[in-house]
């Protein structure tokens, strides 16, 4: 039986948690904290799998509807919707140059000693000039060594 706003309201914490399902695989889970959350189960390629949808109440009951029909539409595409989630999540950064994160990294190092810090800085500012040029989401092992090894001849 599908869910309605008025169960979902009525639903109390228990000792343990617990679904109210609404049907073709979505379901609520209530914590024991009273913490509701949105949850879509499905399987792909053979493997079950679970996606999160939300938090009740910033996402309502249509809402969680929409996002559920729109994620069996992925996979019955053969997409798998966690895995879209994901990689929209990782969105390079073009914008931060290897000084920038290197420069990042050096202050975030607090306990060295101020002569150790100045040293450290002197020599990476060698390799800052032939990295910065490229964005760090365009780096590779190769490519960064190879100015690294050029400074050691």
């Amino acid at each position: 039986m599908a869910l309605t706003d008025a169960k979902i309201r009525a639903a109390k914490p228990t000792d343990k948690a617990y679904k109210l399902t609404d049907g073709a695989g979505m379901f609520l889970l209530v914590h024991p904290n009273g913490s509701r959350y949105w949850r879509l189960r499905y399987r792909i390629l053979g493997k079950e799998k679970t996606l999160a949808l939300g938090v009740y109440p910033e996402v309502s009951l249509s809402e969680a509807r929409t996002k559920r029909d729109e994620a069996r539409k992925l996979i019955s595409e053969g997409v798998d919707p966690c895995e879209q989630k994901r990689a929209k999540k990782v969105v390079p950064d073009l914008q931060l140059s290897f000084e920038h994160i290197a420069r990042r990294w050096h202050a975030s190092n607090k306990q060295w000693a101020q002569s150790h810090s100045d040293k450290v800085l002197k020599a990476s500012r060698h390799t800052y000039s032939p990295l910065s040029a490229i964005g760090i989401s365009q780096h590779s092992i190769p490519r960064t060594a190879y100015p690294c090894s050029c400074c050691r001849s």
